[in-house]
């Protein structure tokens, strides 16, 4: 078929402008490996029709396109001449007039933050091709350019180390400002920005199709794969990072990449199916490690003699587009979920590290707290004793002024002895009395004596007997008044002191009452101090007790406190623990691409499942805070309570 459509159209161009038109396009772009003239003349028939073919294709560019692009879709896929490959590469993805070229030079000029990682992959790229051996190579210079270039250009993906391979291919076969442009075209239009994002979403994207792909036709190698553990991504990731440019030979690689400028990642999906298919008896007979070297030795130099042997199974692959954007949606909405779910994972992390930091507060609060608490604790203690010392010195004071009380008269003796002083002093007037009366009558005897003695003198003798009787009883008469008056005055000395001894009978009998009622009211007083001493003594016992139970209840607080720190940071340790497990599964589901249709749902529901056990988790963390809060005021009144009674 190839060579009639090669005979109409050397029929309708002469060979000579043809040769003409190619020579100038390839000379103007700088990269051909071998000239035309040189080409053309250890050409065969064959190949000079191919030749041909493709010249008119080039110049007559836009009207393939438009008219001829089945035909042209098959002869891309029975491979483009290698001295076509620049020209046509560029058409098939518009990168000929870019306004990026011009600012290539710019863009070297500039500084990159990637740059020491690109330079630390160089040597990686194409070790064994000789356009890129040698630390200070061409080849390593134009990629470092390239490579840097649109790290500047693209600062979100910047530099990923499985673009390298693409843009090393480029360079291949074209200059370096062509080969950026056809770069930066196949980063936009071909979905590999979105395959080197740093989250690789389409990356997954990709690994999800494929596996619903390898379910659907190889099942029994599906199932050996997940028996073996053998995820799809440790295979199949570099076959849509670089698109086989690491895993085949660079022959056939480069053909599956001319297919994929026409037609996309579709081409990625059939020879992938392809390969899996024509090695599937050998690798079901394998286990991991046997597979592992089958895919790194064997196959990729399967189809070395016969690279259209991989290009024709690729197209007997069963690939429909609508169920791809049915397994896109489906991704889509799962991704979604995922995110969600990351979201709630955040906000549980997020309350777990607040939970974190309330514990952690509360555990610096309560060792304050309980570090006051011993503090008030000693200070209770010594105000105990300080107290006791000062009850016992408030006892002996007591004492002592009881005594002084007791020497003390009170009102009633006060009035008994005012009424006795009064008594006291009646008598002392009514004897000041008799006593003035007393040395009246002895001022009249007196008189009466000298008058006696003064009338008889010495002449009594002479007086007549009359007279002599009369004063002999005048004489009489006045020694008998004398002894009238000392009787009288014997007689009051007599009355005054029985006077004086009936007062003081009377002075004795009431102090011998007071002293009596004085004993009486003591031995009240002793028995009052003897109830009130045993009162204070049961209160020391009680405060005592009390001041034991408070330490004892201390202590254990403490302990509670203590424990619920290690329940707290026990539950902590395994929320992390379990968070870690759930980033590890996710991970696992991003880059291994467990997610298929079925398992993807389980996934989700286990996802979910723990998601709420982490929820309720949280609330006894919560749950368990709040408790310890309760705990610890409930301490803090335990103790004000005991320190009340203790200043009681």
């Amino acid at each position: 078929m190839i060579s009639v459509y090669c005979v109409a159209f050397r029929l309708l161009e002469a060979d000579s402008k043809s040769m003409r038109s190619m020579s100038g396009s390839r000379r103007n772009s700088g990269s051909s490996l071998v000239s035309s003239s040189s080409a053309s003349s250890n050409l065969s028939h064959l190949e000079e029709d191919t030749w041909i073919l493709w010249g008119r294709i080039v110049n007559e560019w836009d009207e393939w396109r438009r008219k001829k692009d089945k035909l042209l879709k098959e002869l891309i896929r029975k491979g483009i001449p290698h001295h076509f490959r620049a020209i046509v590469w560029q058409l098939l993805c518009n990168a000929t007039d870019m306004p990026v070229k011009n600012q290539y030079s710019e863009l070297l000029k500039m500084s990159s933050p990637c740059e020491k990682l690109i330079r630390r992959d160089i040597a990686r790229t194409y070790p064994e091709h000789d356009f890129f051996k040698g630390q200070d190579s061409l080849g390593q210079e134009v990629l470092f350019n390239v490579m840097k270039a649109y790290s500047l250009v693209d600062r979100e993906v910047g530099y990923c180390q499985g673009s390298a391979f693409i843009v090393g291919l480029l360079l291949m076969q074209m200059p370096e400002e062509e080969a950026f442009c056809v770069f930066v075209r196949l980063m936009q239009e071909y979905r590999l920005r979105e395959l080197f994002k740093p989250s690789m979403a389409e990356l997954g994207l990709c690994i999800y199709q494929f596996e619903h792909l390898l379910q659907e036709q190889l099942p029994e190698l599906n199932v050996h794969f997940r028996s073996q553990s053998f995820h799809t991504s440790m295979y199949a990731s570099s076959w849509f990072l670089t698109l086989f440019l690491t895993f085949l030979p660079l022959p056939i690689a480069t053909r599956i990449f001319d297919i994929f400028m026409y037609e996309g990642l579709e081409i990625i999906f059939r020879v992938g199916m392809a390969i899996l298919q024509y090695n599937q008896t050998d690798l079901i007979q394998l286990d991991m490690e046997g597979m592992s070297q089958h895919f790194q030795k064997v196959i990729p130099h399967q189809f070395d003699s016969c690279p259209d042997k991989l290009i024709l199974r690729a197209y007997q692959v069963k690939y429909n587009p609508k169920r791809m954007k049915k397994l896109e949606k489906e991704y889509t909405t799962i991704k979604n979920k995922e995110m969600e779910e990351q979201i709630e994972i955040k906000r549980l992390r997020t309350e777990n590290r607040l939970l974190k930091q309330r514990i952690e507060t509360l555990e610096k609060y309560t060792e304050e707290f309980v570090s006051g608490l011993q503090t008030q604790l000693e200070q209770s203690r010594l105000q105990e004793a300080e107290l006791l010392g000062a009850l016992k010195e408030m006892q002996d004071k007591v004492l002592d002024l009881e005594k002084r009380n007791s020497s003390l008269p009170d009102e009633i003796n006060v009035a008994q002895l005012q009424d006795e002083l009064k008594l006291v002093k009646l008598r002392e007037q009514e004897t000041l009395r008799s006593f003035r009366e007393m040395q009246e009558a002895v001022t009249d005897l007196n008189h009466c004596w000298q008058h006696h003695t003064s009338r008889g003198g010495g002449g009594h003798w002479k007086e007549s007997p009359k007279k002599n009787a009369l004063n002999e009883l005048q004489d009489k008469l006045m020694t008998l008044r004398l002894r009238e008056a000392q009787g009288q005055a014997e007689l009051k000395e007599v009355k005054l002191k029985n006077l004086q001894l009936e007062s003081q009978n009377q002075i004795n009998c009431k102090l011998v009452i007071r002293h009596e009622q004085e004993s009486t009211g003591l031995q009240e007083r002793l028995q009052n101090a003897l109830s009130h001493n045993k009162t204070l003594q049961s209160q020391l016992n009680e405060m005592k007790r009390k001041m034991a139970e408070s330490d004892c209840k201390s202590k254990e607080e403490v302990m509670a406190v203590r424990l619920r720190e290690a329940d707290s940071m026990a539950a902590v340790a395994e929320l992390r623990q379990k968070i870690a497990e759930l980033e590890i599964q996710k991970e696992e589901g991003l880059i291994q691409g467990q997610l298929n249709h079925s398992d993807s749902r389980q996934y989700i529901t286990q996802l979910r499942e723990q998601i709420a056990e982490l929820k309720n988790e949280v609330r006894l963390s919560q749950t368990n805070t709040h408790n310890l809060k309760f705990s610890c005021l409930h301490f803090v009144t335990v103790c004000i309570g005991d320190y009340l009674c203790t200043q009681f």
